[in-house]
């Protein structure tokens, strides 16, 4: 049995926002009812904010949730801050999500990628046009999962293996005649990965520590009204200021070793130890 945050308890017996908007400025979809979830999701953006949205989903409870707290992240947004919402985020809002459903907050991002994609191309949501097929390379056809999706999914949400995909994407789960094409995917992001951190120098090695704690890890710090700061770097030890909330926090110890070290280990060098500074 999954066990469910209280959050996505609320959103599935209590949806926000279903329904949809007749003058849509853009319409996003996202799923396919042969893997038993699909999502329509309708947008009204003026002046570059999202003043409405609305979906309609076919779906189990998580599907709903996620669908549901997708249109409270989004309305009264500006678009720029609308475009860097990953299904992580979309996942996190909910309090988590088990692993066999967090596919539901990648259907969410996708149809919330396909509705803005439309946006800034209406000609392909006029009535009796029909959209153009993605240029994106086609991996699992049973499904229609692209190498865009897969490497999302290994991107951001840590996905390592054939059945991590399958989770997230449904690739690989009919015939699973692209299974290996699924793994030469995540054999050369893992090769590429590695290749990156072999070629650091001392310099590059300071600024991609600096951009992993700027993108990565002060973002998700931030959430939480916490915040961190690069002190210092000597050799593989870097050394850094939690702030906000994480400061003096019971907990910071976990935050940094199983969270800012985490982090920086996998993106930059698997021998970074991060050292705490008062």
């Amino acid at each position: 049995m999954w066990e469910y945050s209280d959050t996505v308890k609320e959103h599935y017996k209590n949806p926000k926002n279903v329904g949809m908007i007749e003058d849509a400025d853009a319409i996003g979809e996202a799923g396919a009812l042969a893997c038993g979830d699909a999502l329509k999701l309708y947008l009204k953006i003026k002046d570059g904010i999202v003043t409405d949205a609305k979906f309609q989903t076919f779906g189990c409870g998580s599907a709903v949730a996620s669908s549901s707290i997708l249109t409270e992240m989004i309305i009264g947004k500006p678009l720029d801050e609308v475009k860097k919402i990953t299904n992580k985020d979309i996942a996190d809002k909910l309090g988590g999500l088990p692993p066999e459903k967090m596919h539901c907050s990648v259907m969410g991002h996708e149809a919330l990628e396909d509705a803005l994609k439309n946006y800034e191309s209406p000609e392909t949501q006029e009535e009796n046009t029909v959209k153009p097929k993605s240029k994106d390379k086609i991996i699992c056809n049973c499904f229609s999962v692209t190498e865009k999706q897969i490497k999302e999914a290994i991107e951001h949400n840590g996905a390592k293996t054939v059945d991590d995909i399958k989770e997230l994407t449904y690739a690989g789960g009919a015939c699973g005649r692209c299974k290996g094409n699924i793994q030469a995917i995540i054999n050369t992001y893992n090769m590429e990965a590695k290749n990156d951190k072999k070629e650091l120098n001392a310099v590059q090695f300071i600024l991609k520590v600096n951009s992993v704690i700027e993108k990565n890890i002060a973002p998700e710090l931030t959430k939480d009204c916490g915040g961190i700061e690069l002190i210092n770097i000597e050799g593989k030890d870097v050394y850094v200021r939690l702030t906000g909330s994480c400061k003096g926090c019971r907990n910071s110890h976990l935050t940094l070793k199983n969270f800012v070290q985490t982090q920086l280990r996998e993106h930059v060098d698997n021998e970074i130890n991060v050292i705490e500074v008062e």
